[in-house]
């Protein structure tokens, strides 16, 4: 099959990580095994309140029976792979659907639509990708990525219909761009620990997106592995002089030589401010490995 579509709502029912892993029943064991090796685009139906249309891209790794559900089989993602949308991309644009293999005959939407486990063609497949990724805001300059066995430094970018270019996309220039367009977008470019929104001279946000768990200790680039901080506060977090408890409350490690200081940096709540949306709030599992692995108690 090759390129496929995986339906996944951010109220699932199935034991999903997105980042990591997609449970589904038997009856798809096929489909999906035809997607090993090969890349999917992860996709929030309609019927889900504020959908985000197809949202991320992902590489399936292999699959295997899900240890904690006998019936059930977990299609693992190539770690790295998963890359969210700068921009996520609804079912229907100006000109129909994105993904024309769900029509029938008569240009009507078919039933296949409804298959959470469905194949997409290169075509279908590199049309969403554009419309996910391809942002001025993103995408690199020539020079900016050096791409193994594309010999183009003084072409332009130009996603090609006939040749899927994922290489553009799993490049850390762009990976680093979209995570912090998302991460901002989330937090409002307002930093998580002390509150201020502050915008600059050329309308830029002075917040960085933070990774919790980096990538350098195999963190991967997805929201919920990401936090809005300012420039002081995000140097004291990758070095464990501060972090965050279970219930997003601030740590200020012993180590700090003036907590008083850092303690007046902190907003009045106590507590670090969160996305209004649950599927963008820091996942708890990096939250511990950030305290167990980094904060310097």
């Amino acid at each position: 099959m090759g390129f496929g579509v995986f339906i996944h709502r951010s109220d699932s029912i199935y034991d999903d990580r997105p980042a990591e892993r997609y449970q589904f029943p038997p009856q798809y064991l096929t489909r999906v095994n035809a997607c090993v090796g090969h890349w999917i685009l992860y996709y929030e139906p309609r019927s889900v309140r504020e959908t985000r249309g197809y949202y991320a891209i992902a590489k399936v790794q292999e699959v295997v029976r899900d240890p904690a559900a006998p019936d059930m089989y977990l299609a693992v993602i190539e770690p790295g792979s998963y890359l969210d949308f700068a921009r996520p991309v609804p079912f229907s644009g100006p000109d129909g659907v994105l993904e024309r293999g769900v029509l029938n005959a008569e240009g009507r939407i078919s039933g296949r639509a409804q298959s959470a486990v469905r194949p997409i063609s290169p075509s279908d497949f590199n049309r969403i990708l554009a419309a996910g990724l391809q942002d001025e805001a993103v995408l690199p300059r020539v020079g900016d990525v050096e791409l193994d066995g594309f010999e183009e430094p003084q072409a332009p970018f130009q996603l090609e219909q006939e040749r899927v270019r994922i290489e553009y996309f799993t490049s850390r220039a762009v990976r680093d761009r979209v995570f912090r367009r998302l991460v901002l977008r989330a937090y409002d470019a307002r930093c998580a620990i002390t509150g201020l929104k502050l915008i600059n001279g050329g309308g830029r946000a002075e917040v960085e997106a933070a990774h919790i768990r980096p990538v350098g200790a195999n963190g991967p680039d997805i929201i919920t592995n990401g936090i809005a901080l300012s420039g002081t506060v995000h140097w004291m977090f990758d070095r464990g002089l501060i972090s965050l408890g279970p219930e997003m409350d601030i740590l200020v490690s012993r180590h700090v030589n003036d907590p008083e200081s850092v303690r007046g940096l902190i907003n009045k709540t106590g507590r670090a401010l969160t996305p209004p949306r649950a599927s963008e709030r820091p996942h708890p599992s990096f939250l511990q490995w950030h305290r167990e692995h980094c904060f310097k108690q």
